[in-house]
């Protein structure tokens, strides 16, 4: 997650309990004390930053045993020498240097979480394509052998209104079967969708064949 923005006040006023307790201030101890807010690494480090360049105080320069007064002029030149060259800020400096370092450490974790996620996704999107097809295919073959079934049976009594009839209700239950498989493969992105439709459109075969062998049944008694 990319974190919530907190303010300068914020990461100072952690950075400053850190620093009284005796702990090393740095981006993720910063961040831990801000808990449930999960405060934006980019952020606290912005900020962190920020306080340790008003926080740095000029390195203290020894007075050494001279004169006093050649002793006071050499101290007042390596004081103001320490705050010109910016000695008191290199601390500071490599420990920002530390946080840039943390920093892009978390980055490339993130980054590689989001490429193991991408790449589970695109693993399942493919498995969906494959299922949607090995379904379309077997609703087709089933429909096919269904329609040339009854009608081989039908045509040899000459009944073309009932061939043609149970055919339109094939038609109709294979149309229906297959809105709710689609709809149940959408929903579910699962093969137990699959599987449930498949067994549907078994108790839909086995209805029509007892159809047809009661219609079977009729023509008998009917010759009889």
């Amino acid at each position: 997650m990319a974190g919530q923005e907190v303010t300068f006040d914020e990461v100072a006023a952690a950075a400053n309990s850190l620093q009284n307790d005796g702990k090393r201030v740095t981006i993720e101890a910063v961040s831990d004390l801000f808990g449930a807010a999960a405060a934006a690494p980019a952020s606290v480090h912005r900020h962190l930053t920020a306080w340790r360049a008003s926080s740095a105080k000029p390195t203290e320069v020894p007075i050494p045993d001279l004169p006093e007064t050649l002793a006071a002029a050499l101290g007042s030149w390596a004081q103001q020498f320490a705050v010109d060259s910016g000695a008191g800020s290199q601390d500071a400096l490599e420990q920002s240097q530390n946080d840039v370092a943390d920093l892009l450490e978390q980055v490339a974790s993130l980054t590689e979480a989001r490429d193991e996620a991408l790449a589970t996704l695109e693993e399942r999107a493919e498995s969906i394509t494959r299922l949607t097809a090995e379904l379309r295919d077997a609703r087709n073959v089933a429909t096919d052998a269904l329609v040339g079934k009854a009608k081989d049976r039908l045509a040899i009594d000459g009944k073309d209104n009932q061939l043609a009839d149970l055919r339109s209700q094939i038609e109709r239950n294979v149309a229906a079967s297959a809105a709710e498989s689609d709809a149940r493969l959408t929903a579910e992105m699962e093969l137990v969708g699959a599987v449930t439709a498949r067994d549907n459109f078994a108790a839909e075969i086995k209805e029509l064949r007892s159809q047809l062998d009661a219609c079977q049944a009729e023509r008998r008694a009917a010759r009889g």
